[in-house]
C-alpha cells in the first residue's frame, strides 16, 4: 500500500523524494523476503536433519 502511494505520488509530482522513498521501500521489501527465504531454508534443513536422525536411531535399534 505504501509502495503504491509513493509510486503514484512520484508519477503525479515528479518529486525525487517520493522516488527515493519508493526505492527505500523496495529495499526493505527485498530484505524482508530474503530473511523469510533464509528462515524457510533453515527450517527445511532442520526438518531434514531431524528426520535423518530418527532414521539412524531406528536403524541401530534392531
Amino acid at each position: 500500500m505504501i509502495r503504491k502511494i509513493a509510486w503514484d505520488t512520484f508519477k503525479n509530482t515528479g518529486d525525487i523524494n517520493a522516488f527515493l522513498e519508493l526505492k527505500q521501500i523496495e529495499n526493505i521489501e527485498n530484505q524482508m523476503n530474503s530473511k523469510e527465504e533464509r528462515s524457510n531454508q533453515i527450517k527445511l534443513e532442520n526438518d531434514f536433519d531431524s528426520k535423518n536422525q530418527k532414521v539412524d536411531e531406528t536403524k541401530w535399534q534392531m
